[in-house]
């Protein structure tokens, strides 16, 4: 870590702010904004968090949902516990969705799937960017096989060339697809996160991308 780097840290006000308020980091934020501008998470939802540690979206969605509701939080590291009794831990592999048996750990189908995964950042923008949208088709096929009719998803992807295929993808499944970059996200970020509402695997129609 460089000075610069602490600096800029230390100047951050959602930073500053996730140690104040007990956030456990400062993406926290974006879902909050997410959820007050758009509705996307509601008291007593099921939510399943991918990529979900260090757990600042898995604490921001047990707070929304409170205590009706359920957070199943996943991701390749180990999170440390929160001391909420709705709110479990996977560890494991988004890629190999099979294999984590999500649908065994959860009350009923899924209300909000949410998606801040991202890889390993090489500093090379296609080639983040490809792996970034590797990731997030991943989420959307989760997603899928897991949310109830009507249901929503938030998934992070970088903005590039591959980014329209993606939404296409999501436009077959939800009535209602758009683009929306948080308060919370860096100026110069390339993150952007895709909103899907109203789940419905049966639907031919292709609404617009609204922004």
């Amino acid at each position: 870590m460089t000075k610069k780097w602490l600096f800029e840290r230390g100047k951050d006000y959602y930073y500053r702010l996730s140690k104040e308020e007990g956030y456990r980091s400062r993406a926290a934020y974006k879902l909050i904004q997410a959820s007050r501008k758009h509705k996307l998470v509601k008291e007593g939802d099921v939510v399943v968090d991918l990529g979900a540690a260090p757990g600042g979206w898995t604490q921001a969605a047990r707070m929304i949902v409170g205590e009706k509701g359920y957070v199943l939080a996943i991701d390749l590291k180990p999170i440390e516990a929160l001391p909420w009794s709705n709110v479990e831990f996977l560890e494991g592999d988004i890629i190999n969705f099979e294999d984590l048996k999500i649908q065994k750990r959860l009350p009923r189908k899924v209300d909000v799937v949410l998606s801040d995964v991202s890889p390993n950042i090489s500093g090379i923008h296609e080639v983040d960017h490809a792996k970034q949208l590797e990731l997030a088709e991943a989420s959307l096929r989760i997603a899928s096989t897991i949310l109830r009719p009507r249901g929503n998803i938030l998934v992070k992807a970088f903005q590039g060339n591959l980014l329209n295929d993606f939404l296409e993808d999501v436009r077959k499944i939800f009535e209602t697809v758009k683009l929306f970059k948080p308060l919370a996200s860096r100026r110069k970020s390339s993150e952007i996160y895709v909103l899907g509402l109203t789940f419905n695997p049966k639907s031919k129609s292709k609404p617009s991308i609204k922004v």
